[in-house]
């Protein structure tokens, strides 16, 4: 049972940055064997997905709202996936969660759409205000 750990949120002021880690629990497969999501949900809104990486790294997308600020990547070797947050702006607040789509043998692709993962965190706090 993978087991992920969002960290990184904070307060910030429009226009700065934060970057977002998602650590991952060492069990029979490593986070290489997963495709990983990232998403966030503002108070009152449905849950969004904003970015997706594939097991290798190779392969990402973006949702629209944040392309271009926004950047995801992973590093296998430390179980650990980043999403580094640039130019925020007050409607970029919300709760950030990270999910895992796998395990799976070669490379694991998945969409923005939640229902492809199946391991969730508990999500991290971002608040843009000034």
């Amino acid at each position: 049972q993978l087991q992920l750990v969002e960290s990184g949120g904070g307060l910030v002021q429009p226009g700065g940055s934060l970057r977002l880690s998602c650590a991952g629990s060492v069990t029979q497969y490593n986070l290489g064997y997963y495709a990983i999501g990232w998403f966030r949900q503002a108070p009152g809104k449905e849950r969004e997905g904003i970015s997706t990486i594939s097991s290798t790294g190779h392969k990402t997308a973006y949702a629209d709202s944040v392309k271009g600020r926004f950047t995801i990547s992973r590093d296998n070797a430390r179980n650990t996936a980043y999403l580094q947050l640039d130019s925020l702006e007050p409607e970029d607040t919300a709760v950030y969660y990270c999910a895992a789509a796998g395990p799976l043998l070669g490379t694991v692709v998945a969409s923005l759409s939640a229902n492809e993962y199946t391991f969730w965190g508990r999500g991290t706090q971002v608040t843009v205000s000034s």
